[in-house]
């Protein structure tokens, strides 16, 4: 699987190996540092360098292909060297990470990346299970942390709804589909409800005591300007700027039952990553 020492990466590496009748391969960027599970093999292979995934690919059945980061330009030229190394590997079985929002149309940056990977893998003649995570929850959740002005929650996401899911779900589907074979199918990985931006306030008022958090709908102007004096990079303003302007079209609103399909348990809602999210404070 790629992306193997990230955070989604990590979550699935670890619950494959602990299937001991699969060999389960780690690809991983040369200098990274990092300590694989016991049972799992280390292949070094960049996004950017398309001898090293043919290498690390030779020989692989299934590939868990969790998406690159960065400029969307770099991040799609990187899902292209992917897709050409599977197709040269004879890779059979592509489980692919991709987004709720995949028109290549969408305002929002990354909607583009998925999309295009998407269709790269459908003409590559393997078999693709596509896996569409909403927004990540805890993802979300830190930016509205710095979306704070003292009670007031300020995006501008309008009247959208977006329905969140958890890293943590989004693994566990992973490892589900990678495990079960070829759908030849997209799923909508979601958490259990939309919510708009009251609805996030409220939860996040209530996480913290019943402190009162108001959200506050602001021009997608004005909140660029608030990432600008914070010290955001451009480009991540950017990237913030059009997904959330692609939240205000409603463009991840919808909410599925995937998530409990595939695993077997009930996705969690953005109280449970807050409650989470509490009880893994240092106490004091």
């Amino acid at each position: 699987m790629t992306g193997a020492s990230g955070t989604v990466g990590g979550q699935v590496l670890d619950l494959l190996a602990r299937r001991p009748e699969h060999e389960v391969v780690a690809l991983v960027r040369p200098a990274t540092r990092w300590a694989a599970p016991p049972g799992v093999v280390v292949a070094p292979a960049d996004y950017a360098d398309p001898a090293s995934l043919r290498a690390a690919l030779g020989g692989v059945d299934t590939l868990v292909f969790v998406s690159s980061d960065g400029h969307a330009a770099t991040v799609m030229l990187h899902h292209v060297n992917v897709v050409r190394a599977v197709t040269d590997a004879g890779v059979g079985h592509v489980v692919a990470l991709s987004g709720l929002d995949v028109d290549v149309e969408s305002p929002f940056c990354y909607a583009v990346t998925n999309g295009h990977t998407e269709e790269l893998l459908a003409a590559s003649g393997c078999a693709v299970s596509v896996a569409r995570a909403s927004v990540y929850t805890e993802f979300f959740l830190r930016l509205v942390t710095g979306a704070r002005t003292g009670s007031e929650l300020r995006l501008p996401a309008g009247d959208g709804r977006v329905s969140l899911v958890s890293r943590a779900d989004v693994g566990r589907c992973l490892a589900a589909l990678a495990l079960a074979g070829p759908t030849s199918g997209h799923h909508d990985l979601t958490g259990p409800e939309a919510l708009d931006g009251p609805a996030i306030a409220a939860a996040v008022s209530s996480a913290q005591g019943g402190q009162a958090v108001r959200y506050v709908e602001v021009d997608p102007a004005d909140y660029a300007a608030a990432l600008a004096r914070a010290g955001e990079t451009s480009w991540w303003a950017h990237a913030y700027g059009t997904m959330l302007e692609s939240i205000r079209h409603q463009r991840w609103r919808a909410v599925s039952d995937e998530v409990e399909r595939l695993t077997g348990a009930p996705p969690l809602s953005v109280d449970d990553v807050l409650a989470r999210k509490a009880l893994s404070r240092p106490a004091g």
